[in-house]
């Protein structure tokens, strides 16, 4: 009875725990570049002193869907997408070396260049600031340059570069606040190899469609545990009555 127990236990902890990473793919299904979280989950044996007896559910190490979303034209002068493999270098709130490919760039009151969700762009030499100007380029190969405030457009001046990586995917991890790193926590090198689309964004490459499947499949499958749970106590309170008829 209690084998019977602990496997529905198991499964009901690890399928609210899909649930979780599906809700939350589902939520950023409109957020510009992001990269939708995968959920495994698979049986191991429970190892004791003698014979393993109990089999649990366990989730493995969380995966990153490293496809990419469609692209789609702003005109925007600030929005950038990232074209093919590669990341934009940006400062995590904990002050390391993080990666996102969210290219709704903005200017902040201070003048830094920052992501749509207030994350410093970092330069070659750390975050780009962005002096007073009348217009602002951002080229495919992540050059900044302005157009100063006074001058003709034959003026434009550059003042900094994108930090553009392509670390490999299986080098990185994700962590809680939503950004990519590297496994061996080192900033990654700037690859010429990585271009922008400019005026462009990338949407997410959640499908609504295949999240909504799997939030109706994970809801059923929570279902079928907990009528495994509802079985185990028949069963137990029916081997209780004939003990006490044999009593």
């Amino acid at each position: 009875m209690d084998r019977l127990l602990f496997v529905a236990a198991s499964g009901l902890r690890q399928i609210a725990q899909a649930q979780e990473v599906n809700a939350n793919n589902l939520a950023n299904a409109s957020t510009v570049g992001f990269q939708a979280d995968l959920a495994q989950a698979r049986a191991l044996y429970l190892n004791g002193p003698y014979y393993p007896d109990r089999v649990f559910s366990a989730t493995e190490s969380p995966a990153v869907d490293f496809s990419k979303g469609g692209i789609r034209q702003t005109g925007r002068d600030l929005d950038v997408a990232v074209r093919g493999q590669g990341w934009i270098a940006v400062q995590a709130p904990d002050g390391s070396e993080a990666y996102t490919r969210r290219g709704d760039l903005r200017i902040s009151p201070e003048g830094l260049l920052e992501t749509g969700n207030g994350l410093p762009v970092l330069g070659d030499g750390g975050p780009i600031i962005i002096p007073p100007h009348q217009k602002l380029d951002i080229g495919n190969d992540g050059t900044v340059s302005v157009q100063p405030l006074g001058q003709q457009a034959a003026g434009l001046a550059v003042i900094g570069r994108i930090k553009l990586v392509s670390p490999r995917p299986e080098d990185l991890v994700k962590g809680s606040d939503g950004l990519l790193r590297r496994r061996d926590g080192l900033p990654a090198e700037p690859s010429a190899e990585v271009s922008l689309v400019s005026g462009a964004l990338e949407s997410s490459n959640v499908s609504l469609v295949e999240s909504l499947t799997e939030m109706i499949a994970l809801s059923r499958r929570f279902e079928a545990q907990v009528k495994l749970l509802d079985a185990a106590k028949r069963n137990d309170e029916a081997s209780s009555r004939l003990m006490n008829i044999q009593g």
